[in-house]
């Protein structure tokens, strides 16, 4: 099935109109804070599994940050102030906390990035409210790990998930796979700011369905 063009660059495009895509440009390490043995163990083969789909790696540490893919499960937003160094990791984490309270939000995840600008760490935050918690383990390990291996618009998947659900179970779309296959492609860019990047994005999605 083709995909268009106009179906990437939506998935790009930022809420200001700029167009911005970048993939990680060094091995994922993640680690996850605030969950039992069981919900780390479906969080990690979670990411694992996306990792492999977009043919990026893993590794057991990173030589700068020691972890660079960080989920942290809470039930306050007030708690993050509280973790050792956070603030240190995260700019200006008490705005951000306030913000996220006044917005009654329940996830949240910051990235930074390197010298050329692909992604080098990635914060995600959840917030453990009534609908984050009606969510299986495996649902919200899978959708995290997939809105954490691309730098996606601030507006992607906010007509729709990137998940879809196959027998009860809940898969990552197939158009949202093949981007992500498409965007890890050694020819392509580790980081694009022009929106032609997002016809050669479809031209090679197109074809990894």
């Amino acid at each position: 099935m083709a995909i268009e063009a106009e179906e990437v660059a939506a998935k790009f495009t930022r809420g200001d109109g700029s167009y911005l895509c970048a993939r990680w440009g060094r091995p994922i390490v993640p680690v996850v804070f605030g969950v039992d043995e069981a919900t780390l163990g479906v969080f990690k083969s979670a990411i694992e599994a996306v990792v492999v789909m977009a043919g990026h790696k893993m590794a057991e540490t990173d030589w700068e940050l020691g972890a660079n893919l960080m989920v942290f499960f809470c039930r306050d937003w007030a708690e993050l102030p509280e973790v050792p160094h956070l603030d240190q990791m995260v700019p200006d984490l008490v705005p951000l906390v306030a913000r996220l309270q006044a917005a009654e939000a329940n996830q949240y995840r910051v990235f930074r990035f390197d010298e050329v600008g692909a992604i080098k760490a990635c914060f995600v935050f959840l917030r453990m409210d009534a609908h984050l918690e009606a969510v299986s383990a495996d649902t919200l390990a899978l959708s995290q790990a997939v809105q954490t291996i691309v730098l996606w618009s601030d507006r992607a998947f906010m007509d729709a998930s990137p998940l879809a659900l196959l027998d009860g179970v809940a898969v990552i779309r197939p158009e949202v796979a093949a981007i992500v296959r498409a965007v890890y492609d050694p020819v392509m860019p580790a980081v694009a700011q022009d929106a032609s990047h997002a016809l050669r994005i479809a031209a090679r999605a197109g074809k990894m369905q």
